[in-house]
């Protein structure tokens, strides 16, 4: 049996306080999510009992060419026909990625991202008091509060403020290195409010990022593209005495990442994957714990606040497990 009470306090954003009495508490998350496909993973994540669920970007595909919403809204109405009413009774987290943005690989230079922040409010129905409904940007974080163990969820905007990407032209472009002075991923203000709640003394920090932190060696989207964006957050998880897990989606496959205290978990799609009659190239990054899985899957993590253990899965359509880490907190 599980006892909840929520509190919220304000601070540069509103945090929002969860505290739960039980022997486990499990956060289920996943990305890309086409509102025009069948959607039967969502059988095996309500087989999970889970307490949490974390949207990681591309939850609605909306986007077109032109950067109009007219297609985007139609999506969220679709969508809300989709998404099982048993998922919005359990704590609801969710960023965004390209499609639910609104253009495809787009960031801070696309023109309706305003339109496309109140659409995203008001599907996912944020309180109109929430500081995101006047501040620019959708990141946020929240305190989890497991029996007296603490996490604090860290949801990142990979889109609103990041720059523009440079790449190679050509059928199938490769994204090269933005090494401009002032090139960004998240912006000054959002790297302003990160460094403050990375503070807050916790036992687990999660943070939610739509695109991959860790892995370098593929040509698509990914933290790497902006190298000083990306050993600015490496080097600020990894002055954290905690263990930091990444959550990311993007990439319609899904695998397990590490980099000294730094653990990423990508799980990516739930219900559009990506094939071909030769199957997908294998994959290969020197942080890379195992092989990628590119079937329809999800993430959970399982928090055994009493023994301190962290259970990082990846599972398939079928909710049988198919990659996995375990994180000893008191080892570290």
């Amino acid at each position: 049996m599980k006892r909840k009470l929520s509190l919220a306090t304000l601070s540069a954003s509103l945090i929002f306080t969860n505290f739960t009495i039980a022997e486990h508490y499990k956060i289920a998350f996943g990305s890309c999510l086409d509102q025009e496909d069948p959607q039967p993973i969502w059988n095996s994540v309500f087989k999970e009992d889970i307490d949490s669920f974390i949207f990681l970007g591309d939850n609605v595909y909306g986007d077109i060419p032109s950067g109009k919403l007219n297609k985007m809204h139609e999506a969220y109405k679709l969508q809300s026909k989709m998404i099982p009413s048993w998922l919005f009774k359990k704590n609801v987290e969710v960023i965004w990625d390209d499609h639910d943005f609104g253009e495809n690989d787009g960031g801070a230079s696309y023109p309706l991202k305003h339109e496309a922040q109140k659409l995203y409010l008001d599907f996912w129905k944020i309180p109109s008091n929430d500081v995101r409904h006047t501040r620019e940007g959708i990141y946020t974080n929240k305190i989890i509060n497991i029996n007296g163990f603490k996490i604090n969820l860290i949801l990142l905007d990979t889109r609103y403020f990041r720059s523009d990407l440079k790449q190679t032209k050509g059928v199938k472009p490769v994204y090269l290195k933005n090494e401009e002075l002032n090139a960004t991923i998240l912006g000054n203000q959002q790297w302003s409010w990160l460094t403050e709640v990375i503070k807050i003394k916790t036992d687990l920090t999660i943070i939610a990022t739509s695109i991959q932190l860790l892995a370098t060696e593929h040509r698509f989207e990914k933290w790497s593209n902006f190298p000083k964006d990306h050993l600015k957050l490496k080097n600020l998880l990894k002055s954290q005495s905690r263990p930091i897990v990444v959550i990311s989606g993007d990439r319609h496959q899904g695998a397990i990442y590490k980099d000294e205290n730094i653990y990423e978990i990508t799980s990516s799609s739930l219900n559009k994957t990506i094939s071909s009659v030769y199957g997908r190239p294998k994959e290969e990054d020197k942080y890379m714990i195992g092989e990628m899985f590119s079937g329809e899957n999800y993430g959970l993590i399982t928090v055994d606040a009493d023994k301190k253990l962290i259970d990082l899965e990846i599972k398939d359509i079928h909710g049988n497990r198919v990659r996995y880490k375990t994180i000893d907190i008191k080892k570290g």
